[in-house]
């Protein structure tokens, strides 16, 4: 009897894990940035560029990082029966996180900004931002009142779901997309040339870009297999 064939297909499970991998390294790689290579961080100081430290943190580890998490928790956690309400959760949980850092990121941009006496949204990077924050924020409510709430019918839950899924990722994609030109924009204004700084910078960008792409393949790849 002839052996059956079998099509070649790769788990989402090597790839989120790289991903997981590629939240430390960033993270790692941003808070060495902003506490040994620029003034370190604060709310409330007399040095305005500690105020602004704040907004890359909270807007590539709070927001795009963690975002980024809660889409691949679906991937990360078994998909049994009786994981899907824990997958549920820790996705919604860490989007909560995500948003709030979001908010709290351009609260921060904005007051470094008054302080400092500079002027609101006159970049594209300040628009993009904008935009993917409001766009996240509307995203989180129909997905909270498609999902999370138990009014919502069961056949609406499954008509908006693949809408959710790609509406999510192309907010995500921008969201990299904006801070990819918020790192350049730092970059050319602190005339970063072939320094210790610059490449630490260069490799932010670079590892955002392959956690997004990690963060995309596990949503289109399988998951656990049972």
């Amino acid at each position: 009897m002839a052996p059956k064939s079998r099509s070649y297909q790769v788990s989402a499970t090597p790839v989120t894990v790289f991903g997981h991998l590629l939240f430390i390294a960033v993270a790692t790689l941003v808070l060495v940035w902003l506490l040994k290579f620029r003034e370190g961080l604060a709310f409330e100081s007399a040095n305005k560029l500690k105020i602004f430290n704040l907004h890359p943190l909270l807007m590539v580890i709070g927001f795009i990082l963690i975002a980024g998490e809660a889409i691949m928790a679906y991937k990360t956690f078994p998909g049994g029966r009786r994981d899907v309400q824990v997958q549920k959760a820790v996705h919604l949980t860490l989007q909560t996180v995500a948003l709030g850092c979001g908010i709290f990121g351009i609260v921060v941009i904005f007051k470094f900004q008054n302080e400092a006496n500079i002027l609101y949204l006159y970049t594209l990077h300040s628009w993009l931002g904008m935009i993917v924050i409001c766009l996240f924020g509307l995203q989180y409510l129909l997905g909270f009142f498609s999902f999370v709430f138990p009014g919502a019918e069961s056949y609406s839950r499954a008509a908006y779901r693949p809408w959710h899924t790609f509406g999510g990722l192309v907010i995500f994609f921008l969201a990299i997309c904006t801070a990819e030109m918020g790192l350049l924009q730092k970059f050319l204004l602190l005339n970063l040339f072939r320094s210790q700084e610059a490449l630490i910078v260069n490799f932010i960008g670079l590892l955002l870009f392959l956690f997004a792409v990690a963060v995309g393949l596990s949503v289109v790849l399988p998951g656990y297999s049972y």
